[in-house]
């Protein structure tokens, strides 16, 4: 049974309550300068098919782009203040941050293009180690060096974390400050001319707000439809992998990227695993069935061969989810529509979304509270570059 609203009115209904529509009620409710009403529609509340649920729920600061290093520089400190951040009568769920690192491997063809990147993540005060096929060896004795000229280590603030925790606990201290959750859908959206008047709920109801946040990850373009708008936004398949290892590895094991763009990572006792398909075909958001070939024939033989260890290997556990993927560039298109104004997006994040949540989340407040960015510029990532098709560069992405 769909949840009614209390009121038929509010400054601010965010469509989709997972983590990027969680963060942006938090900081909304955390603003003392927010006096408003805010309404989060969320249409499952058991988050059991979102993407903040199914990810690999981790957190890098190993970009190309400075504003995505700041970004993510700001979740990481989020993360490590989460506690005492969303607290609720002293209580918070515990993230278990494994701050383990994030290591991509360069081969001939993109060892230059790590040294390039690393230049750009130190100068914007990112803990990473340019290292070469000796210092790798040693640092991780069970890697294969074979073909590779560098690797680029994160020392610190990357690592893997509770994705459901960051969820739970900002939603969580965003009802404690009053903000109005809801387990309904949105169907429809009033327009009228330039400005969006209200949303039309599964329930029937109607109701009127002064602004509204597409924050619905893979559902995200359909709601942009709802407006009359469009995003370059499409829901595409990614499949996860936890396997045993005959023989664990030893020492300090961080979120590995392959030179084949296969990464891993340990999970508890097991290790987690997924590729980047080849092809990437669009995908249903109703989809959720792994494709078990993209193991047993491209991600184990990587494995394999990269991680000796590797040979001995056995899946415990699959599943499947989306990424809401960016086609003009792989980045998240946030903030106003130009002919709609009251209209912010939040969507494309292309696998990023849990990362960058916090900052996300912090600058939407601020333009909804002071029409303007104050702690962090995310105008690059505005509407104004799908007009424009002017992409918003990154080289660092998986």
């Amino acid at each position: 049974m769909a949840q009614l609203a209390s009121k038929s009115h509010y400054d601010v209904v965010i469509v989709g309550g997972a983590v990027v529509g969680s963060a942006t009620a938090y900081f909304l409710a955390t603003n003392p300068d927010f006096n408003g009403s805010v309404l989060v529609v969320e249409r499952d509340w058991s988050y059991a098919r979102s993407a903040t649920a199914l990810s690999s729920a981790s957190i890098r600061h190993q970009f190309s782009n400075p504003l995505n290093i700041r970004i993510s520089q700001f979740g990481t400190e989020f993360i490590r203040n989460f506690h005492e951040l969303v607290a609720v009568d002293g209580d918070a769920p515990e993230l278990g941050f494994k701050e383990n690192g994030y290591l991509y491997l360069g081969d001939a063809s993109s060892a230059p293009m790590f040294e390039r990147n690393y230049t750009t993540q130190r100068d914007n005060g990112a803990d990473v180690a340019l290292l070469d096929p000796e210092q790798l060896k040693h640092r991780f004795p069970w890697l294969n060096t074979d073909t590779l000229v560098n690797g680029v280590y994160g020392q610190s603030g990357e690592g893997w974390f509770d994705s459901y925790g960051l969820l739970q606990g900002m939603r969580r201290k965003a009802r404690a400050l009053g903000i109005e959750y809801i387990e309904n859908e949105v169907v429809d959206i009033v327009r009228e001319g330039g400005k969006i008047t209200g949303a039309v709920l599964k329930s029937g109801e109607t109701i009127g707000c002064g602004l509204m946040v597409n924050a619905a990850g893979t559902r995200g373009p359909a709601m942009a439809r709802l407006a009359g708008l469009d995003i370059p936004v499409e829901p595409r398949k990614r499949c996860l992998f936890v396997f045993d290892c005959r023989t664990p590895l030893e020492g300090t094991v961080p979120l590995t990227i392959d030179t084949t763009g296969i990464f891993f990572r340990p999970e508890g006792k097991y290790y987690l695993t997924g590729c980047y398909p080849d092809p990437d075909p669009l995908a249903d958001v109703d989809d959720f069935d792994v494709i078990h070939a993209e193991f047993d024939d491209v991600i184990w033989p990587a494995l394999a061969e990269r991680v000796p260890a590797f040979e001995a290997i056995k899946v415990v556990n699959s599943w499947a989810g989306h990424y809401d993927f960016c086609v003009l560039d792989h980045n998240a298109i946030v903030g106003p529509h130009p002919e709609v104004e009251n209209f912010l997006f939040a969507n494309g994040f292309s696998g990023h979304g849990l990362q960058q949540s916090p900052a996300v989340g912090r600058g939407l407040s601020e333009l909804i509270v002071y029409g303007e960015y104050r702690s962090l510029d995310l105008g690059p990532l505005g509407y104004a570059r799908v007009v424009e098709n002017r992409p918003f560069l990154e080289e660092g992405v998986i």
